[in-house]
């Protein structure tokens, strides 16, 4: 079954807001959707913005797909009754390959997913070798596979699952420095040359949390190539659920971090936050359960 990540529903027009200023709700099992948050923020600054991670059960690869689906829906389930956005971003390659179907089939708030952005780099590649960086979990998925086959057919994709960056990112963020040699020992295998000189020329980054790191990824590539983040591709498609900015709105209000664990809100990270806009944090307390 072909799944589209990125639609809002089977919505093809604006999706009318429920509030004179939507209420956005971005949500990821981290800090990886902060890169997401920021770009639909650029879209619809007149937005208010409910950042939700579910750092307690952080990470999602670690959760079986059937744990994984229920813990979402649960989550999410409290969120859309405390927070009442008109729209749902979620902002994780893991969640929405496999939770979207059953979040849209059980409430009727839209929602946005991420899809690994094999499409567009299949257009930009001018050597027909691409990289997909992402965790495990992501490489492994069939839908995955899916568009390798439906969308780079003509090109040589290597699949890279990292066991580690989206833990480095959410330590670099609650300010944890990693080091240069544990970042490359990741993305490394990301740059393949073949026999006849061609050299890997785009990379997609299909964790939201790998952005997060890019400065250091351009740093430290063994050559350069074009780094593919989806956050853009997600903004716009908000814009086109929700529609555009209206000319004359009232100044939005201050953004808010829920997080469903907190043990790693160490001030750090809160000044890391802080630096992306977000001056209120709170703990809606939801611990995994053990089963």
């Amino acid at each position: 079954m072909r799944i589209d990540l990125m639609a809002g529903a089977t919505l093809s027009a604006a999706w009318p807001a429920q509030n004179a200023q939507p209420i956005i709700l971005v949500f990821d099992s981290g800090l990886g959707g902060l890169t997401v948050l920021e770009q639909v923020r650029r879209a619809r600054p007149d937005a208010s913005y409910v950042y939700a991670a579910d750092d307690a059960a952080f990470p999602y690869g670690a959760l079986s797909e059937e744990r994984l689906v229920a813990r979402v829906i649960a989550v999410m389930e409290r969120l859309l009754a405390r927070h009442a956005p008109d729209l749902v971003v979620i902002a994780c390659n893991t969640a929405s390959t496999l939770v979207l179907p059953a979040l849209r089939q059980r409430f009727v708030t839209p929602f946005v997913g991420v899809v690994p952005p094999i499409k567009p780099a299949a257009a930009l590649t001018r050597t027909r070798l691409v990289s997909l960086l992402a965790t495990p979990g992501t490489v492994a998925r069939p839908y995955t596979h899916d568009l390798v086959r439906n969308f780079a057919a003509h090109c040589a994709v290597t699949l890279v699952g990292s066991k580690n960056l989206a833990g480095y990112a959410e330590a670099e963020m609650a300010g944890e420095p990693v080091s240069d040699a544990a970042i490359l020992a990741e993305i490394e295998p990301c740059f393949v040359e073949g026999a006849d000189g061609r050299r890997t020329d785009v990379v997609c980054l299909s964790c939201t949390h790998y952005p997060l790191l890019l400065p250091r990824f351009e740093r430290l590539a063994p050559w350069p190539v074009t780094w593919i983040d989806p956050a853009p591709a997600i903004a716009r498609r908000v814009i086109q659920l929700l529609g555009e900015m209206p000319a004359q709105s009232p100044d939005a209000p201050p953004a808010r971090a829920v997080f469903t664990g907190g043990s790693g809100l160490t001030p750090a990270l809160g000044r890391s936050l802080e630096r992306r806009g977000l001056f209120e944090t709170m703990i809606e307390a939801m611990p995994l359960t053990v089963s």
